[in-house]
């Protein structure tokens, strides 16, 4: 009893975390569904709206964004810079026609509900913005990153994140929050050296870190540098006021260039795993069963919406810039659910009192289940279109 007494009680959340994450996994894997809905189902069942395990959602949150900055930094070593910048007029044109489909057809129904100006713009931004989490793992599991339309959704993906901090500010805006004129040129300063330093890597073709045939026969090494390079970049961007995540997939870029994927990947391999996991399980905590139950058929036809749109939306954009039907209506599906970095918006809406406590809630779930249904919308448009060629 008293052994009992003296165990670190974060430590055994840990490990029922684990246990919960193995066994929902198992499961997920015999009906041949991707881990992240287990990720997901883990934070519904051990948050406050579900078993009452983990409280600290701060604590699972912030460590979540670690799991989001490493995605993001493994992301930038799979992408090649020179195809990316080819192909940036159709993923800036895209990710504005998005926006502007989006911002439309939310317009169309705050005209019935008599919604503000502000409001219907800022859940239009909410409703556009797509996961990069969810899908380019996605991608990643079902090796289809490095095919044509996996290469113009990733791109499209990437443009949204780039984005994210003008919608910020266009939000704060709306809000009556004027940012402050420091804090805008700080933002600016920190955009023109991140496109220095790309126009240098393009330049440049292949980079080489000091010191790199000492630390590639150094294993422990390998680990801080590799750490410090994806945070360190990360912390960068975050000082000069945009996203951090930005920053670590700019590092990623910067380590393709050097061709040192190889151990970077076998460095941080585990880290990813680990918080990539916390990051999806911080979301499904902020799942509110109760008020799923009291208001489903509302949360529910807005789900429906918010697939059925962004799905035909993008499908209609990729199809524009000459891909296939096929792959086009496939594209629409990876990026019909609404995304991670959609939280931020939300919050700082939600903060700018520019949305109500029952629109925040609301929001908050529907982004929550079209991220965890993303994984079924997708597989079951493939499976649509796959029977439909043959």
């Amino acid at each position: 009893m008293v052994f009992l007494a003296n165990l670190d009680p974060n430590l055994s959340k840990f490990v029922l975390i684990g246990a919960l994450i193995m066994a929902i996994g198992l499961l997920l894997r015999w009906l041949k569904q991707p881990s992240v809905i287990g990720y997901i189902l883990a934070g519904v069942l051990m948050g406050e709206h579900g078993l009452d395990v983990l409280t600290d959602e701060a604590v699972i949150a912030s460590m979540g964004e670690f799991g989001l900055i490493l995605l993001l930094f493994f992301i930038g070593m799979e992408t090649d810079l020179n195809s990316l910048v080819k192909n940036w007029k159709a993923s800036i044109l895209s990710t504005v026609l998005q926006i502007g489909g989006s911002v439309l057809i939310v317009a169309l129904i705050g005209l019935w509900l008599d919604w503000g100006v502000a409001r219907v713009i800022v859940l239009g931004f909410v409703v556009s913005l797509s996961s990069s989490a969810v899908v380019i793992k996605m991608l990643q599991d079902k090796g289809e990153a490095q095919s044509l339309i996996g290469q113009n959704v990733i791109s499209i993906l990437l443009t949204q994140d780039i984005l994210i901090v003008p919608i910020l500010i266009a939000t704060n805006y709306l809000g009556g929050q004027l940012p402050e004129t420091s804090e805008i040129i700080l933002q600016l300063v920190g955009g023109i050296l991140l496109v220095s330093l790309m126009a240098y890597v393009i330049k440049k073709k292949n980079i080489r870190f000091p010191y790199s045939e000492k630390i590639e026969e150094d294993h422990e090494l390998q680990v801080f540098v590799a750490f410090n390079s994806c945070f360190g970049f990360a912390l960068i961007t975050a000082l000069f006021g945009l996203s951090a995540a930005l920053g670590a997939f700019v590092a990623g870029i910067l380590v393709h260039s050097a061709q040192s994927t190889n151990w970077f990947h076998e460095s941080l391999h585990s880290f990813r795993v680990v918080f990539v996991a916390l990051f999806f399980i911080s979301i499904g905590m902020l799942i509110d069963l109760n008020f799923l139950v009291v208001h489903w058929k509302t949360i529910g036809f807005l789900i429906l919406a918010v697939y059925v749109s962004n799905h035909f939306i993008n499908a209609a954009i990729l199809h524009y810039f000459d891909n296939s039907w096929r792959d086009s209506l496939y594209g629409g599906a990876l990026l019909a659910q609404i995304g991670e970095l959609s939280f931020v918006v939300a919050a700082t809406a939600y903060h700018s009192k520019i949305i109500t406590d029952f629109s925040y809630q609301t929001t908050i779930l529907v982004i929550s289940l079209t991220l965890l249904l993303s994984p079924f919308w997708i597989a079951m448009t493939k499976a649509l279109l796959f029977k439909k060629a043959r």
